[in-house]
């Protein structure tokens, strides 16, 4: 039966699937409602107020992601035989969803080049090879990468670890997500995260939610979507394709949404993939025609209106359709929506940042919102809808290449360590350093570096060219089976409710909340902080300022990151108060901004040609479905999307014609980068005609590693594709 909807009463029997496969739904439904905030993504649910409420207090706010993650942790160990009976090349054969399925890691296990299978080794022997590498490494020629799945505290003494250890190549997954937007705020409004709280995203009266589908992806914000439109508030969905998610969502824990449906949202615009940056300016060239400017407010707030009105007034209407591909009328119909509002949230995700001008579209987000006096108020403001439920705590505890300037003169001065002052490099150089040679050793905080890559076969040839791989994971995933170093060492960790000692985590609305942790569930895996701990005793015994001993307790790190992180001062108390915080300096309720003189800057940008516009080119957008997070796959359909597998590349009917192909026929898609082969060309209208999407992690043969030259975000959507008939 075709999805018209998202959510509703498929949700709720989903629970009962999940809840078979967990061992029982009382067992799922205890294991939800721990202290402990959610796993998945970063809106921020959980913490002291239970698993499933929110910040402003709403209870029952679960989705089938974090069940999805919930259950993934309760599976049963691997067995030590598997490792036996199974090479390398038959799990290089698993999908992405059926090596996540393979259970717990339990044991830690090693691969050594011309070995056909992973080996089973005890703690005892990792850390010894673990270390012997390192102390014979320069510090230089590692690098250090870390997942927004851990704790501030693990993400906190493993940046420690490396820096004292003498290198800054530190850098997370956010490199290949939203540092576009933290540049971009950063560069705007002197801070790098959301502006606003969620209180603020429930008072709007105009929400801008632009590139992006937490339908699927953050289904805890269509609660607060819903309310929005029963408030009379319009919701304006700006994306090349149509999810169905968006148009009408059931909210299950909402009797009368769960039954009638929400409408999510009243206005929809599809512009061409890349044609973001001008449909942006098109809609301030707009706005500024109908007289709706907050001059004032530009004039007393903000730095370098008079060169952003003066580039507004000079772009032609002509350039802006060419190059979003959207007529100056339908522009013009959303700006007068925004010329109305009073209260407005521009929200956005990857489709704004995955493009080789990913930190200019974040910044035309800031201009027009400034251009309002829709930034510095209550109900409005700036909301990067952010990815992994603590990818933004690790950015804030340091995991940087550069640390900033308070975090590094706080950690000499007050702790006597001694730290690099060397440039760092972010996580694209990292791997380009590794395929050249330059770095010999990896070790990663969770994630999966081979699947979030693009190009994947440069991934494979790079992370094999490392001498040294350490992992800490507890699923198995594709950078397990591909991409293997001389020597690829696994180490199974604890899930963040499994910890033997409370954790931290930062939500996307800077709000920072303490997990309970709670009893193993398995024996063997370690807790994230204990092993980084051993790691460094191991590696650097004698670093000046470092007890290892002392750092392996959350509590102790705690006081570190409260005494040297801008805002976090309280989180050296939260174990006796159990007071969970927002963050202080970046929810921006006045128009003081977080820059050297309190004002916004406005900025003004070329205008990147539309690619792929010769007649055998489609623009490919890469994408996660209704049963993935990040780079881990579920289920192998997208229930919202109507699609049962993941082989496709969905294209407009027009399209099809256009390359004479049949629905279904299959085809080898071709970039300059690389090829994929046997895949199905299928019809899907609910696509922008010229435009085209396939799944992630999939489909990253065919990004290049160019990236955007501020953030080093890799261009992962606008990818020029041609299909061949096979």
């Amino acid at each position: 039966m075709k999805v018209g909807s998202g959510g509703g009463f498929r949700a709720i029997l989903y629970t009962f699937k999940k809840g078979r496969e967990a061992g029982g739904v009382w067992k799922l439904f205890k294991a939800m409602r721990t202290r402990n905030s959610c796993k998945t993504c970063a809106v921020g649910m959980g913490g002291q107020k239970g698993g499933m409420v929110n910040e402003l207090g709403h209870s029952f706010e679960v989705c089938k992601k974090s069940m999805q993650a919930m259950v993934a942790d309760m599976q049963p160990g691997i067995d030590p035989n598997f490792w036996k009976q199974n090479s390398i090349e038959q799990l290089q054969k698993l999908s992405p969803r059926e090596l996540e399925s393979l259970g717990r890691l339990i044991h830690p296990l090693r691969y050594r080049q011309g070995q056909s299978h992973y080996e089973v080794i005890t703690w005892k022997e990792a850390f010894e090879s673990i270390a012997s590498k390192l102390t014979a490494t320069p510090a230089d020629e590692t690098f250090w990468y870390f997942s927004g799945r851990s704790s501030n505290e693990a993400g906190f003494l493993l940046q420690l670890l490396a820096r004292v250890y003498g290198t800054n190549n530190v850098n997370n997954c956010s490199y290949y997500c939203h540092q576009a937007s933290g540049v971009g705020l950063q560069s705007s409004v002197g801070s790098g995260t959301a502006t606003i709280v969620l209180e603020d995203l429930e008072k709007a009266d105009t929400v801008f939610l632009i590139g992006g589908n937490p339908a699927s992806n953050h289904p805890r914000l269509m609660t607060s979507l819903m309310r929005v439109r029963r408030a009379g508030g319009k919701v304006i969905v700006i994306n090349p394709v149509r999810e169905t998610g968006l148009i009408n969502f059931r909210i299950p824990s909402d009797p009368i949404s769960l039954l009638a449906g929400t409408k999510i949202a009243s206005h929809y615009v599809q512009p061409h993939i890349g044609g973001d940056l001008a449909l942006l300016w098109g809609l301030a060239k707009a706005t500024k025609s109908l007289g709706a400017f907050d001059n004032d407010f530009l004039s007393q707030h903000t730095n370098g209106s008079q060169e952003w009105l003066a580039a507004v007034d000079d772009l032609s209407w002509q350039e802006i359709e060419t190059k979003s591909g959207v007529a100056r009328s339908e522009i013009e119909s959303i700006a007068q929506l925004y010329a109305a509002s009073k209260k407005c949230v521009f929200s956005w995700t990857m489709g704004i940042t995955h493009h080789a001008h990913g930190v200019d579209n974040v910044q035309a987000i800031a201009n027009l919102a400034f251009a309002r006096g829709m930034v510095g108020r209550p109900g409005c403001g700036l909301m990067p809808i952010r990815g992994h439920s603590n990818v933004q705590g690790i950015g804030s505890v340091g995991v940087t290449p550069k640390l900033k300037g308070q975090i590094f003169a706080a950690l000499q001065d007050k702790f006597g360590v001694q730290l690099p002052e060397t440039p760092g490099k972010d996580t694209l150089a990292c791997m380009e350093s590794a395929a050249s040679g330059e770095i010999k050793v990896g070790f990663c905080l969770g994630g999966n570096l081979y699947g979030s890559n693009p190009d994947s076969t440069f991934a494979d040839r790079a992370l094999s060219n490392l001498e040294l791989n350490v992992m800490m994971n507890t699923t198995m995933n594709t950078g397990h089976a591909h991409g293997l170093a001389k020597e690829t060492i696994i180490l199974p960790v604890l899930a963040r409710d499994e910890e033997p000692a409370p954790t931290t985590q930062e939500s996307m609305f800077n709000f920072v909340r303490l997990s309970d942790g709670g009893p193993a569930r398995l024996p063997g895996p370690r807790s994230e902080v204990s092993v980084i701990a051993a790691v460094g005793k191991a590696v650097v015994p004698d670093a000046p300022g470092i007890d290892w001993d002392d750092l392996a307790q959350p509590s102790t790190i705690r006081k570190w990151i409260g005494a040297v992180v801008p805002g976090y001062g309280k989180i050296a108390q939260i174990d006796a108060t159990k007071e969970e915080f927002q963050i202080e300096g970046r929810t921006f309720h006045d128009p003081k901004f977080g820059t050297a003189d309190g004002k916004g800057v406005l900025h003004c940008h070329r205008l990147p040609e539309l690619k792929g516009t010769e007649n055998n080119h489609l623009r490919l957008m890469t994408v996660r479905s209704e049963g993935q997070f990040n780079t881990v796959v579920y289920e192998e359909e997208d229930l919202y999307r109507n699609q049962e597998r993941r082989d496709l590349i969905l294209i407009h009917p027009d399209d099809l014609k256009r390359f004479g192909l049949q629905n279904d026929q299959r085809v080898t898609v071709k970039s300059d980068t690389g090829s994929m082969s046997g895949i199905l060309a299928r019809s899907y209208d609910s696509i922008r005609s010229g435009n085209a999407l396939m799944y992630y992690p999939e489909s990253n043969v065919l990004v290049a590693r160019h990236a955007d030259p501020q953030s080093k975000t890799p261009a992962f959507k606008g990818v020029v594709v041609e299909l061949v008939a096979e």
